[in-house]
Order: C-alpha cells, then sequence, then structure tokens
C-alpha cells in the first residue's frame, strides 16, 4: 500500500512500543544486530520466510507486516501526562491565548467554522460542519466521566481551583456546578471535507498547531480566513474545565492511518499536587516511547468503542476533525437552556455565514453548517440544517443574483441587484523595496432592498476570501429618506477572482484585521508591513460610500419623504420579485424573475422560489399577471409551465418536497388571454397555495 509508512519505520515503533531492543530481536531471530538495524533504517527488508516469525515474536500477523495499517501487540494504557512545572520557576496562571476573545459560543462558533472553511479540502464540494450540544446525567454521566479518566484528574483540578485568580476561580465554579448539578454539558464540533489533524505528533503540521502549540496558524492556503493562531484557543475558553477532546480523519496518512486519531487536551494552571508543581497543560494520549518524549501522552488510535464512550462517534470516513468541549458553556450568560444555545448557535452561524453557505445556479456553496441537541443519547432539539434566508432573505438575493452572473449596472425594475465597482489601491509591501509598484483592486458592491423580515439594514456588510462577514459599516453620505438597503462589499477572494491584484488585497487586509477578525483598521502586522496602510483603508471606505451613493442616489433637497424615485418603484408592494419576504416565512416567495416577449408576443418566464420548512410537500399555482398602472391587474392564462430545479409540474399546481429549500420553474403565457400586446405592459408572478389533494 503506497500511503502506509515504510517497513523499517513501522518495525522500530513496534519494537519502542513492545520494548524490546534490537539486539534482542535479532537474538530471537537467530540474526545479527546489524540485520535488523538495516531493516529499521530501511536499507533492507527482510526475508519473506521470516515473516510469521517475527509477527509471532511482535504478538500479530503476517498481514499486519504486510499492510502496516495498525501496530502490532497489544494497547498501551492510555492516561494523562501533565507537564512539569518551569526549573526556572516560571508560572503560567492560565492560558492566554483563551482570554483574546469573548467566551460565549457565539464567538466559538464563529472561528472554529471559519478554521473548518480554511481546511476545505475538495473545493467543488462544501464543507459540512455540525454543532451538537449533549448533556450528560446519571449513570450517563458516570460512564463518560469513567473514560475520561476523571479519577486520575480529579486531584489537579482540586488544585488548581484553590487558587485566587481568574481561571482558578472559574475552574471552582465548573466543578462546584458539576457536583451539584450532577450534570455536565458537551459540545462537540464536527466537520466533514476538511483536511484533518494531519502532520506529525511534535513536528511542523496541522496537528502540532492545534494540540501542541500556540499562535501557529500553519494554515497553507492564502485564501485562508485565520492567521493568528488564535481562533482554536475559542474551543478550550468555552470549556469550564478547560479541557476539549479531539477525534480526527486525516486526509493523508499518518503512521500508515487516516482514522481516529483521538487526543485530549487539558489546560489548567500552574498547580501543585502531592508534592509536585505542574506547568499547566496535560494531554490524554497513549504513552510515548521514543527517548527525547518517553512517557508523554501522544494521540492514539482509537478502536470504535473508545470514540463512542468518548463521545466522539463520527457518522463518516470523510475526513475532518471533530472537538469535544467538555464542560461548555456560554458565558454571555442570555442562553441556560439546551433550546436557548441550539438556537443562539444557529443564529451566530447564520449571521456569520450566510454568504458561505449561499449557492448559485451552478455553484455550489462553500458551507453546509446545522445544529443538533440532545440529552443522554436522545434528540431533544432534532438537527436542523442552518438555512441563511431565514434570517438574511435579502443579503442571499443579493450575492446569488452575483454568483449567477444576474446583477445589473443601474435598479430600474423590481427585484433587481446592482452591482458597482469600488477602487481599492493596494501599496506594495515594504519587503518588495522602494519603486515597487502596488496594485489597484476591483472590489465590487451589491445593493438591494432590504427585506421586511431584516433586523438590521442600510449598512455595507464586507467581506473577503471565504467569504465569512468580516465588518458591517454604516456608510456616510447617504442623505436622509433612503429607503432601507443592503449592501455587500466582496473584496479579495470573495469576488470571485484570482490575479495578482487580488491576492495583494487579500494579503493586505487579512493583515489589517485584529485577532477577532471583525473589522479592517490599523493593526501592528498592518503598518509594520505597508507604508501609508491608514490612508488606503481610508480611501477604501470612502470610494465603497461612493459606489453606494452612485446606486440609491442622493435625497435631493424638498423632495418627498418616500426616497428616490429608483427604489421607489423597486420596492412598491406589488414588486413581481417578493424579495422582501412579505408573506413572512410561512410560504413560498419569488426571489428571482426573468423573462422576455417571444416572437408570438407571449411572455417566457423563469421564476426561481425560496421554499420555508415544512413537513408535507406544497401544491401551489403560479399565477401571472400584467402589471398596469391604474385598475385591477387582469390575470393571464399559462400555455406552458415547465419543472426545472427541485419540482414538479401535476395539472398546473407547482409540486415541491418538504426539504427542498430553493426550486425554479418556468412559464410561457397564453397570447389570447392578453388584453393587451405584452410589449405595453409588464408582469408579476404570484404563487398562491392550492388546495391540496391526495396523492
Amino acid at each position: 500500500m503506497e500511503d502506509n509508512e515504510g517497513f523499517g519505520v513501522w518495525l522500530g515503533r513496534q519494537l519502542r512500543r513492545s520494548g524490546i531492543s534490537q539486539a534482542d530481536f535479532a537474538k530471537n531471530l537467530g540474526l545479527t544486530r546489524a540485520a535488523v538495524s538495516a531493516w529499521v533504517t530501511g536499507r533492507s527488508l527482510p526475508r519473506p520466510e521470516l515473516m510469521v516469525e517475527i509477527a509471532k515474536i511482535l504478538e500479530t500477523d503476517v498481514a499486519t507486516l504486510i499492510t502496516r495499517d495498525a501496530d502490532a501487540g497489544s494497547d498501551r494504557p492510555i492516561g494523562w501526562y501533565h507537564r512539569v512545572a518551569h526549573q526556572d520557576g516560571g508560572r503560567e496562571y492560565g492560558n492566554a491565548a483563551v482570554f483574546a476573545f469573548d467566551a460565549n459560543l457565539a464567538v466559538l462558533a464563529r472561528e472554529v467554522t471559519q478554521n473548518s472553511l480554511d481546511e476545505r479540502l475538495d473545493p467543488e464540494r462544501p464543507v459540512r460542519v455540525r454543532f451538537t450540544l449533549h448533556e450528560l446525567t446519571g449513570e450517563h454521566l458516570q460512564s463518560f466521566l469513567s473514560a475520561l479518566r476523571w479519577e486520575q484528574l480529579e486531584p489537579h483540578y482540586a488544585a488548581a481551583a484553590q487558587a485566587r485568580h481568574k481561571v482558578g476561580r472559574a475552574l471552582a465554579e465548573g466543578l462546584r456546578a458539576l457536583r451539584e448539578g450532577s450534570s455536565l454539558l458537551l459540545l462537540r464540533v464536527d466537520d466533514y471535507n476538511a483536511s484533518g489533524l494531519t502532520g506529525p505528533e511534535y513536528g511542523d503540521g496541522r496537528y502540532a498547531a492545534v494540540v501542541r502549540r500556540q499562535l501557529d496558524s500553519h494554515k497553507s492556503s492564502d485564501r485562508a480566513g485565520g492567521s493568528y493562531g488564535l481562533g482554536k484557543a475559542t474551543l478550550w475558553a468555552a470549556s469550564r474545565l478547560g479541557l476539549v477532546l479531539i477525534n480526527s480523519t486525516l486526509s493523508e496518512t499518518y503512521e500508515g492511518r487516516t482514522a481516529r486519531r483521538v487526543v485530549g487536551r487539558l489546560d489548567l494552571p500552574w498547580r501543585e499536587v502531592d508534592g509536585v508543581a505542574y506547568a499547566g497543560p496535560a494531554w490524554l494520549g497513549e504513552p510515548d516511547t521514543e527517548k527525547e518524549h518517553e512517557g508523554v501522552s501522544r494521540s492514539w488510535w482509537a478502536d470504535e468503542r473508545v470514540v463512542a464512550e468518548l463521545r466522539l462517534e463520527r457518522d463518516s470516513d470523510d475526513p475532518g476533525t471533530s472537538f469535544l468541549v467538555v464542560g461548555a458553556h456560554d458565558a454571555a450568560g442570555s442562553n441556560d437552556t439546551l433550546e436557548d444555545l441550539h438556537a443562539a448557535l444557529g443564529r451566530a452561524l447564520s449571521d456569520n455565514f450566510w454568504a458561505a453557505m449561499t449557492s448559485g445556479r451552478s455553484t455550489s456553496a462553500m458551507l453546509e453548517a446545522s445544529v443538533q441537541s440532545l440529552r443522554n443519547g436522545e434528540v431533544v432539539v432534532p438537527e436542523q440544517r442552518v438555512d441563511p434566508l431565514d434570517r438574511h432573505p435579502a443579503l442571499v438575493h443579493a450575492l446569488r443574483a452575483y454568483i449567477d452572473g444576474e446583477t445589473v449596472e443601474e435598479l430600474t425594475a423590481a427585484g433587481q441587484v446592482a452591482a458597482a465597482d469600488v477602487a481599492f489601491v493596494v501599496p506594495p509591501p515594504r519587503a518588495a523595496g522602494r519603486g515597487s509598484a502596488g496594485h489597484d483592486h476591483r472590489a465590487v458592491l451589491l445593493v438591494t432592498p432590504a427585506a421586511d423580515m431584516d433586523e438590521r439594514h442600510s449598512r455595507i456588510i464586507c467581506m473577503r476570501g471565504t467569504r465569512m462577514s468580516v465588518t458591517a459599516r454604516t456608510p456616510r453620505g447617504v442623505g436622509v429618506g433612503v429607503d432601507p438597503f443592503q449592501a455587500v462589499l466582496l473584496a479579495g477572494f470573495a469576488t470571485g477572482d484570482d490575479g495578482p491584484a487580488t491576492r495583494a488585497a487579500e494579503a493586505f487586509l487579512r493583515a489589517a484585521e485584529p485577532p477577532e477578525h471583525d473589522r479592517w483598521g490599523t493593526t501592528e502586522e498592518l503598518t509594520a508591513a505597508y507604508a501609508n496602510a491608514p490612508r488606503r483603508l481610508t480611501e477604501f471606505n470612502a470610494a465603497m460610500d461612493a459606489a453606494l451613493r452612485g446606486v440609491i442616489g442622493r435625497r435631493a433637497s424638498g423632495q418627498d419623504s418616500s426616497g428616490p424615485e429608483v427604489l421607489r418603484k423597486l420596492l412598491r408592494i406589488d414588486a413581481p420579485a417578493v424579495a422582501s419576504g412579505r408573506r413572512g416565512q410561512g410560504h413560498p416567495i419569488v426571489d428571482r424573475i426573468s423573462g422576455k416577449v417571444d416572437i408570438d408576443g407571449a411572455w417566457t418566464l423563469d421564476v426561481t422560489l425560496t421554499v420555508p420548512r415544512r413537513d408535507n410537500h406544497w401544491q401551489l399555482l403560479p399565477v401571472v399577471k400584467f402589471d398596469v398602472r391604474s385598475g385591477g391587474r387582469p390575470s393571464l392564462e399559462w400555455a406552458e409551465l415547465s419543472a426545472k430545479e427541485n419540482c414538479q409540474i401535476v395539472d398546473g399546481r407547482l409540486i415541491i418536497d418538504p426539504d427542498v429549500r430553493s426550486a425554479r420553474f418556468g412559464g410561457v403565457t397564453a397570447v389570447r388571454s392578453h388584453p393587451v400586446a405584452a410589449a405595453m405592459a409588464g408582469v408579476i408572478v404570484d404563487i398562491q397555495q392550492a388546495r391540496e389533494t391526495s396523492a
């Protein structure tokens, strides 16, 4: 097997694991130590007839020697290794990285999901991220604590909780809640179609960056959202006990294996237990046999029973990682029940990643996210996929129009999305030397009317990279009386471009973000790397505002309060593309409509619907009417209706399955039903719910 590690590397590890020296191994085989050394160093291989005897000594079978996809002999005992205190007397009373962020679940969802997006493996498929809240009580709790080797941890927790500092007080509260409440909340975050924690145990790689190191981002892609290596700390910050367990399925082999690489990390402050001082962190794993790391707990290849006991099961072999936050809590303090926490996670995912979860007609989304809640293995709130349309219909409408190439330069009709270029002059980095030229990047501003259900509007949502919302700016100089709008600024790779100017803008804006990645401003990294950086940012913000004014216009002196004419037309309550969602979330609405008058004088229409969740299938009647200036709108007949995406046409009805969130159909009007020529009037399409019939 090409991906499996070499025989020599595998054999050397088996000898160390079993405590057999090369000399003793050679003696048992009737060979010289030099012969075994040659195998271990890869200079030669044993003769086939020796394989049976080698397998017998290592307490395994010949097949394992050939495939080398498992270790030989019995498993080594799993336990906790605690780092001893520094010899120079230095002490850390906690991991400083966890204080870089607010310790609430919304921040955790943002940081962890962004890390998953950065590790997207197959660009043709979305990353799938699932958050699972799991409350344990009674025998379920005791079983989990036993699998966790709680008896090994309890003395360390007791000592750390006695300290009179911030971390000690937090630990004391976590232990009190566990003892008095007799319950424990777990939060598991699983990602799929991600790289997984690849790389060696102690050397450079994704695994060491997460498990062994601080401030190591180890992001190989220049499209990455994160850059500080701090986002992972939100997992530990969200644990009252400072404890996170990890199970990773690797995208590339390590030690000849990919499935169920398991390890645990505990962050405690300096403490003294039984007269021995400990520095802080501890790791759950298998004791290492390498001389330089002997006794240190390293990751191990767990079986399915162990990952089930540790509540780390994964539902497929797709590469990625599962993080289990033990003793999870929301420091925001406003969410106490499972249902409240479940809803808070869903809101955070939608608010931060609505753009990454938006797909086009021929382009898949970058991200799929869901949340579920359990209590002792029983479902409390079923798994719910986060749909950005539920909270941000207008923003999704705008981005989808851009992805599908359906934007316009000027808003002249209902349902349109305007796109305008925003000039961004990116200065050359100082390292490029004097005389180096900068880049002229063309960011894109999308503008659309706000939806009636939008809680916040009339802002510019700015994003780059994998389209996580970075910041929301209130634009300047747009005047008063402007109708509510939504605007999206796509910069860097978020534009879909990949040229040198795009890469330069991406690098500049990444450097302009603090660890929270929640704004573009002056940072130490930015000013160190670029000259005149603050001025360029100011110019960029001014260019955004100017582009916005160019789309929505200024309110002229003496103009009535109804706002600019273009937006008044766009936001008429009878707009054919009902982007405002006035019927609420309980009824399908028209998201997009396009059409033309054909040579026969009929309107040929293409209609895309946004469909809310429902237990049963939808039966709908699409109704087309002429849009006239006065009087009633005459209804037209359909000459033809055709299903295009996620729907069926049965007896003039539109049939949509309950799990479908977007559907598309086409229609041609019957010319004989036109009271006037089609070119003399616009059309609107209304979606009415039909009386349902039995199938």
